[in-house]
């Protein structure tokens, strides 16, 4: 339980204490109010345009600190954003002409020239002297050497031109009216063995396009009975037909080797006509 004599003397402390303030306020005219704000100042929008012309406009929108009257498609006034707010130029300042110089530098006149001289000198200059006249005898002399060289160079020519005919290999050409033994019972076989192959390799597209001709072939053989050439010498008319007597005799190498003979050939030719022709039993490849 609180003692009363303790609780009585903090109300008067605190009676005691709003008393002293309450005459402090009366005393001193203290009084308590809320600050208003200052008013705020004008200001000045100035704009700074980089061009001006003479033209001073009579009711402006802007300050700027020269007079421009300016343009542009709005109808209101907006405040100028580009660079250059006049659409009159600003006036360029001209540019000084320079000098100037030659490209080539000027012409210097001619010195005079400098020799050098002295009172004896080492360097001598030769004369020709005059040959003496030839005799007749040098002139025929000279001539009969001259003989001789060109003596040796056509014997030197002809030496040369019978070597290379010497190389040559040695050919015979033969057909159907060849009436020698060796050569013509040879013919006889490559004819036999280009017949056989021709027939069992009768070109397709001549049969499917009914193609019918003769031609003339000339088949180079060499010793060992390779094939050395080939030459259309008269066409069909038809390329199948060229085309496949070529295939054919493709197909038929490598043929028997050359028939020894007096002559030694070193390669053969062989001349036929070539016939393609249509039967009742069916094309077939002939030659003549």
């Amino acid at each position: 339980m609180s003692d009363p004599t303790t609780g009585n003397a903090d109300r008067l402390g605190v009676t005691l204490l709003f008393s002293v303030v309450a005459h402090a306020v009366l005393a001193l005219g203290i009084t308590f109010q809320f600050e208003k704000a200052s008013p705020r100042l004008p200001s000045l929008d100035v704009i700074l345009v980089q061009s001006a012309n003479s033209e001073k406009p009579d009711k402006a929108d802007f300050i700027a600190q020269a007079s421009n009257s300016g343009g542009g498609e709005s109808d209101k006034a907006h405040r100028p954003a580009q660079p250059l707010s006049s659409p009159v130029p600003k006036a360029t300042p001209g540019i000084a002409p320079l000098p100037i110089e030659d490209g080539a530098p000027r012409p210097t006149p001619p010195r005079p020239s400098e020799m050098l001289t002295q009172r004896k000198s080492s360097y001598t200059v030769a004369t020709d002297r005059q040959a003496p006249e030839a005799t007749p005898q040098d002139a025929a002399e000279r001539e009969a050497e001259q003989r001789r060289i060109e003596m040796a160079q056509l014997a030197q020519e002809v030496q040369r031109e019978s070597e290379q005919y010497a190389k040559r290999p040695k050919r015979k050409y033969i057909s159907a009216n060849t009436q020698e033994y060796e050569f013509a019972a040879y013919m006889r076989a490559w004819v036999a063995r280009i017949e056989r192959i021709g027939n069992l390799n009768y070109p397709d597209e001549a049969r499917r396009q009914q193609l019918h001709g003769q031609l003339v072939l000339t088949v180079g053989i060499d010793r060992q009975g390779k094939v050395k050439s080939i030459d259309v010498i008269q066409s069909s008319g038809h390329k199948v037909l060229d085309d496949a007597a070529i295939r054919i005799v493709r197909l038929a190498e490598p043929f028997p080797a050359l028939p020894d003979s007096k002559e030694h050939i070193d390669e053969l030719y062989i001349s036929r006509t070539w016939q393609f022709l249509a039967g009742e039993s069916g094309d077939s490849l002939q030659t003549r």
